[in-house]
């Protein structure tokens, strides 16, 4: 049922009953164009599902790796013996000076130069302990003989191969000559009765070309009694201290007679 009114209102009530079949016209040809194979309406755009967040992707690290290294075999060891320092030859000008002392007894060096002197225990019961002076040349005491004697009562004084060999006191000669040492050695010696001490023997050893002789008067460090030592052919145990090669030594020692002599195993032997 219309309504009369103005002009307005019968328009706008026109465009109320017009207005649902616009409407309904527009579906239709929608429609149809997408039945036709007209344009299509805009896809529609599927939403990706919600992609997962990335797994950390967990990579098997191996096991260090220990390579062998080959085993090298070092060459043997060689321990190189024990270096020996050589000792040097060393000669001392003695001026005759005294080297010794028994009791009341002076003896001087028997040689003008000396390398050292070697004391050691003498083979006869009654040899006499010697006391070195502070003049005496290098002296030392060698390792025991295991003779049962004094430690010093006897000295080897080395001495140059070329020199000359004097009294080491003053006295008379009792006796001189040559003998055999040890059965198999020629070696010349002299034995002084000195006036420090009459009655005791004062023995020379180990002399070579001796030029006294019996009752004969000698001055201590003035007297020759030999031209040179005797170059003995084996080793003496105060060669072990001395500069290779090794040189000769005299061998003094003073002895009371009274005193018996007992033979022990340590004791030299002559013939």
């Amino acid at each position: 049922m219309l309504v009369n009114g103005g002009p307005r209102s019968r328009a706008r009530s026109l465009l109320v009953l017009l207005l649902p079949l616009a409407l309904v016209a527009c579906g239709q040809d929608a429609t149809s164009l997408e039945r036709a194979g007209g344009a299509s309406p805009p896809p529609t755009t599927t939403p990706a599902p919600p992609t997962s967040a990335p797994v950390a992707a967990t990579v098997a690290v191996p096991e260090p790796t220990t390579t062998a290294v080959p085993t090298t075999l070092a060459p043997p060891t060689t321990v190189a013996p024990p270096t020996t320092v050589p000792i040097p030859r060393v000669l001392v000008d003695t001026g005759f000076a005294p080297f010794a002392v028994v009791e009341q007894l002076v003896l001087v060096h028997p040689a003008a130069q000396v390398e050292i002197i070697g004391f050691h225990e003498a083979s006869h019961d009654g040899a006499r302990q010697m006391e070195p002076t502070a003049e005496a040349v290098r002296p030392i005491e060698l390792a025991s003989r295991n003779r049962g004697t004094g430690s010093r009562t006897a000295a080897d004084i080395v001495v140059p191969p070329d020199a000359e060999i004097r009294a080491p006191v003053t006295g008379t000669v009792t006796r001189a000559g040559s003998y055999v040492l040890y059965c198999d050695h020629r070696d010349d010696y002299a034995v002084i009765d000195p006036d420090g001490r009459p009655g005791w023997e004062v023995k020379v050893l180990h002399i070579d070309g001796v030029q006294v002789q019996a009752g004969q008067r000698v001055e201590a460090g003035v007297t020759v009694m030999a031209p040179r030592p005797t170059q003995l052919p084996f080793a003496s145990q105060v060669d072990e201290h001395t500069a290779s090669p090794a040189w000769p030594h005299v061998h003094i020692e003073v002895v009371d007679p009274t005193i018996p002599d007992r033979p022990n195993p340590g004791g030299s032997r002559t013939c």
